[in-house]
């Protein structure tokens, strides 16, 4: 059995007594890739433009949050990352501080547990003495189908769409997002008289996608937040934006929802106006602009990094099982 709808098929088959919404979140954290510095880079900005910051990053460890940590770095910020999974936090910022040569922490976090989010950020505080920007890279994502039956090829059709699934999305991606941003403003922001938010959400809203209700809902209200906190303290000197990747190469995200052949990639690359899947430093290089001075009187903004692909590309029935008939 093969594929994403594979891999619901298995979480929600947990054994009797697993929580189901547990045994997805473990599954998908077990199918990760590995992430690498990048070998060489040329800087678009000034190597100094993030100079004497520190940037708390959750999901810093693999995927976009790790390619954020490192533009970061390479730009003067010191970084902390936090996930849930220790082990590859601690490799990860042993590759990040070797490649920079600055400072990356690391901190295993639940994002849905609120108390353990103060006391990292309590910790943090500790050692670096401020938080300059928040990134909230943490997220999760997996298909899953709202009803049944599902028809026109997709494989395996037959798959039960459990609550606990819905509810462990919006706990990760939407609590967890506020959360944490709560905490770093009561704690740190607050008193130091400002700060800088940048939510990494998706494009799935737009103009909806099969299989994504779940994933869907929980950006649009992480996008809504970012535009309410942006107005509610922004006369204390925060700012609050969003970026909305669209399908980027080499994440765990583009391998779930259909791009982990070069078949399937090269249908996806022909339905956007750009002709090419994005990268993980598209996406860093525009939080870079959105974390520094250059972007000082932007706030309540969704930057959209997608190559025109929500316009063009709407993920229906016909065009998922499409992607599916090339995995």
């Amino acid at each position: 059995m093969r594929g994403p709808v594979a891999f619901i098929r298995r979480a929600v088959q947990s054994r009797r007594g697993v929580n189901i919404a547990d045994s997805a979140l473990n599954n998908m954290a077990q199918e990760g890739h590995d992430d690498y510095c990048l070998q060489s880079y040329s800087y678009r900005f000034s190597p100094t433009l993030l100079e004497g910051r520190v940037a708390f990053i959750t999901g810093g460890g693999s995927g976009i949050g790790f390619r954020i940590a490192e533009l970061f770095m390479r730009h003067g910020c010191d970084t902390v990352i936090a996930s849930r999974n220790l082990g590859k936090l601690e490799d990860a910022a042993e590759q990040l501080t070797k490649a920079t040569g600055r400072k990356c922490l690391t901190y295993q976090l639940d994002v849905r547990k609120y108390d353990q989010i103060c006391d990292v950020v309590k910790t943090l505080l500790k050692n670096f003495q401020r938080i300059d920007i928040l990134i909230n890279a943490a997220a999760g994502n997996f298909p899953v189908p709202c009803c049944l039956p599902l028809t026109k090829g997709i494989q395996n059709r037959c798959v039960l769409h459990d609550p606990c699934i819905t509810r462990l999305l919006l706990d990760i991606d939407t609590v967890g997002t506020f959360s944490v941003t709560r905490a770093v403003y009561d704690l740190c922001f607050k008193e130091q008289g400002g700060g800088v938010v940048i939510n990494i959400t998706a494009t799935l809203h737009y103009t909806g996608t099969v299989l994504q209700v779940h994933a869907g809902s929980a950006k649009a209200a992480v996008d809504a937040m970012t535009r309410h906190l942006a107005v509610e303290w922004g006369p204390q000197g925060v700012r609050v934006n969003s970026i909305a990747p669209g399908p980027i190469a080499g994440t765990e995200g583009m391998r779930r929802l259909g791009g982990a052949t070069s078949a399937a990639r090269e249908f996806l690359q022909q339905q956007i106006p750009l002709q090419r899947l994005g990268t993980r430093t598209d996406i860093a290089e525009a939080a870079l602009y959105l974390a520094s001075d250059l972007s000082s009187y932007v706030t309540g903004s969704v930057l959209v990094v997608d190559g025109g692909a929500w316009m063009t590309s709407g993920m229906d029935l016909d065009t998922m099982a499409n992607i599916h008939s090339k995995l």
